[in-house]
């Protein structure tokens, strides 16, 4: 049986209002750890070293086990009315990229 190829979540995130971020925190975390998710990081450090265009407030990245973990924790029930919460208060882009390196 092969083995299932890694995936990272990269967003950027501005709040537009902050209602729906004390309300959010702690599901999203259980949800990520419960489809085997890890926060690398979630920070309001960080710089642009090459490109334009408007800078997030925050940039997270998360490591998945799996593409369809990533997948199944945007659609749990659970977590869809705090994404729902976060992408009306908020600029978001979200990103989910392999873990391979197609120049190698």
């Amino acid at each position: 049986m092969e083995e299932a190829t890694a995936y990272y979540s990269i967003l950027d995130v501005t709040p537009t209002n902050e209602d729906w971020i004390p309300g959010y925190i702690e599901p999203a975390n259980k949800l990520v750890a419960q489809y085997g998710g890890k926060y690398l990081a979630r920070t309001s450090s960080h710089e642009r070293l090459e490109g334009d265009g408007e800078s997030a407030a925050l940039r997270i990245i998360i490591a998945w086990p799996s593409k369809e973990a990533a997948l199944a924790f945007m659609k749990d029930p659970n977590y869809v009315p705090h994404l729902k919460a976060r992408t009306a208060g908020s600029r978001s882009n979200h990103f989910l990229i392999e873990a391979k390196d197609d120049l190698a």
